[in-house]
């Protein structure tokens, strides 16, 4: 009577299922905590050891040597900074944080940026590559990144944890936290900040190169409060809040007065309960988030630019998620699903431009939805997994997306074999279906893009010592957003395809306790289907080496180096000029360096390098990456 008066209680207070960090599991792949060789579909874990080892300090650092996302800055830290998912649009990742979807609601496209957001309190992030639509809906044909904050340890009334590294470009980057168990609660505060002087990130052999760098400075708090009155029974709220300020470049130009605002605040409460012995676990999660950006900019000597747009998004979200074991059916065996049903809304209040061609954008929409995935192993080698979802979204109706997958293990050849096929949508934005301007009239009428993708995959073990992978992906998109001018006005129109397919590898080798070693390559094929020619900033080849080695107790040396081969972008010239026909951007290479040295029990010293050979790669053309940096500090814990 107690467990179900809770349920009850959680059903009207509280929310959704909580995610724990589960070793060699994956949560996003299903919503059900799945061993990664029962996963049918390409996955990436990054542990809170790697984001320390290798000293990340942003999401898109994290996700750079991914293989199959594609960061592209524009910019030093802070800027946006696109990522496409195996060749898909930027708008084509859904991020999630603890589950909640924090893509940018005021955006023109829905995209996230992920060269903004820091990694205070984070502690794994996951990355499923290939549509995820039958399990988020919106924005996730390409993928889906889920970041999972850190959780409070369960034997410990408090643990404090922290850092501080100092180095060149006047940078500064503090974090620190307290977390522990007392009784039936545990409670998690973290903050994280970051300052820099920072780059010039408009290219040298500009003629409009003024050496003028963009600084950055920004905060970030995360705090949790969890309450587990009974085994299996729990509630948990959370709050996240991020402000950063940097500074911004013209395209192709350095610009003295371009500064930019974002504020971002992520916060939910769930609750999750167990009935039956554990065979259905439900929860109820209630979550929001409001992001606010501002971009001003004044005439300068340089320029006679200007800028003064605001930038409003919020969501919110009430789920109810349900995790059911399910009875063994003959040969199919450990089956499980996951089911639930939700609503969102969202608004933005946004202007940009100046007058009299400012964009106006007002506006706001309703969602609700429904999931079910069941998974099965078949025998003892076979598992098989199926999902689908149903997305209404007030405007253009019931939008269906489905996915299948199959992993069979050959435990004699060390060798487990993958297929997956799903379809995935993305959502017309708040800005594409209702921004306004004298020259801009979004188009209400607009219908969600859609992909259909498939993939192979196989992973060999050769006795512990070295792992290979390889694993094939097409995808066709239609019904893509293109702005085109229609009578006296830009309006977005349903007119573009798209088809993708390509390769991802990689090898791991662990010729011994001390060393590990990785090589992965990622090769993309990405066409506009009408017209024949390559979508923009999708480099056919990016190669990534990375390894951990400990020659010495408590040493760990961490280098990386990631080689993008070369794409197509409008080209800006060497006078500053934009070109008007794409052509073909060269590559570049960026080597990292992470050693870190654990002093004692408590204290380890860390020394970073970033960009050590100092390369001027454009990622988008006219803006380069940072230089080269280099910083030492320490880390704590008690």
């Amino acid at each position: 009577m107690r467990r179900l008066s809770l349920l009850f209680f959680t059903a009207i207070c509280a929310p959704a299922l909580a995610q724990q960090a589960i070793p060699d599991t994956v949560i996003t792949s299903a919503r059900i905590p799945t061993a990664t060789e029962r996963v049918p579909v390409a996955t990436t874990t990054i542990t809170r050891e790697d984001i320390e080892a290798r000293g990340y300090t942003t999401l898109a650092d994290a996700l750079m040597f991914v293989p199959g996302i594609n960061m592209v800055p524009q910019g030093g830290p802070g800027a946006l900074t696109a990522g496409f998912m195996r060749g898909l649009n930027s708008n084509h990742t859904q991020v999630l944080l603890d589950g909640v979807p924090v893509n940018d609601v005021s955006g023109t496209n829905n995209a996230f940026n992920f060269g903004s957001l820091l990694l205070a309190g984070v502690e794994r992030i996951e990355v499923l590559r290939g549509p995820a639509s039958s399990l988020y809906g919106s924005n996730a044909l390409g993928g889906v990144v889920n970041i999972i904050t850190r959780r409070a340890p369960a034997d410990r009334a408090a643990q404090l944890f922290g850092g501080i590294l100092g180095g060149s470009q006047a940078s500064l980057r503090a974090d620190g936290g307290v977390a522990g168990t007392v009784g039936d609660f545990d409670y998690l505060v973290a903050a994280e900040s970051l300052s820099t002087r920072g780059f010039n990130v408009t290219p040298g052999r500009l003629a409009t190169n003024r050496g003028e760098p963009d600084g950055y400075r920004g905060i970030a708090t995360i705090a949790r409060l969890g309450w587990t009155p009974l085994p299996g029974s729990r509630v948990e709220g959370s709050l996240r809040w991020q402000d950063v300020h940097f500074g911004l470049d013209r395209f192709g130009a350095d610009d003295p007065n371009f500064r930019a605002a974002e504020r971002r605040i992520t916060g939910q409460i769930r609750g999750e309960t167990s009935l039956f012995d554990g065979a259905w676990v439900t929860g109820l999660r209630f979550g929001v988030s409001d992001e606010r950006r501002g971009y001003l900019n004044r005439a300068d000597a340089f320029s006679t630019a200007t800028a003064n747009d605001s930038f409003t998004g919020q969501r919110m979200t009430l789920d109810w998620g349900n995790r059911v074991r399910l009875p063994g059916l003959g040969p199919f065996q450990d089956g499980a699903a996951s089911l639930g049903v939700g609503w969102m809304r969202e608004s933005t209040i946004s202007a940009s431009g100046n007058a009299p061609f400012r964009t106006v954008t007002n506006a706001r929409q309703d969602s609700i939805s429904g999931h079910l995935a069941v998974q099965y192993r078949l025998g003892a080698r076979l598992d098989l997994s199926a999902g689908m979802r149903v997305d209404s979204i007030q405007g253009f109706g019931a939008t269906p997306t489905w996915r299948l997958g199959g992993v069979y293990a050959l435990p004699e050849f060390n060798t487990r074999l993958r297929a997956a096929v799903g379809s995935g949508f993305a959502a017309p934005s708040l800005f594409q279906r209702f921004g306004v301007s004298p020259f801009f009239l979004g188009n209400p009428n607009l219908r969600p893009e859609r992909s259909t993708s498939w993939e192979l995959g196989v992973e060999h073990d050769v006795g512990g010592l070295a792992t290979l992978g390889a694993t094939y992906f097409q995808t066709w998109a239609t019904e893509l957003i293109d702005t085109r001018f229609a009578g006296w006005v830009f309006t977005p129109i349903n007119v573009a395809r798209a088809r993708i397919n390509g390769v991802e590898s990689f090898v791991t080798l662990r010729p011994a306790s001390w060393l590990e070693a990785r090589a992965a390559w990622t090769f993309t094929r990405a066409f506009n289907s009408d017209t024949g020619a390559r979508l923009l900033r999708r480099p056919e080849n990016v190669v990534s080496i990375s390894a951990r080695v400990s020659p010495l107790p408590g040493l760990t040396i961490a280098p990386e180096i990631l080689v993008t081969g070369a794409a197509q972008d409008f080209l800006v010239a060497n006078s500053g000029a934009s070109a008007f026909t794409p052509s073909r951007k060269p590559g570049g290479t960026t080597a990292n360096l992470a050693i870190s040295y654990r002093a004692s029990e408590n204290i380890t010293l860390v020394l970073q390098a970033r960009n050590l050979g100092n390369n001027p790669f454009e990622p988008t053309s006219g803006y380069v990456i940072p230089g080269r940096s280099i910083g030492f500090g320490t880390r704590f814990s008690l």
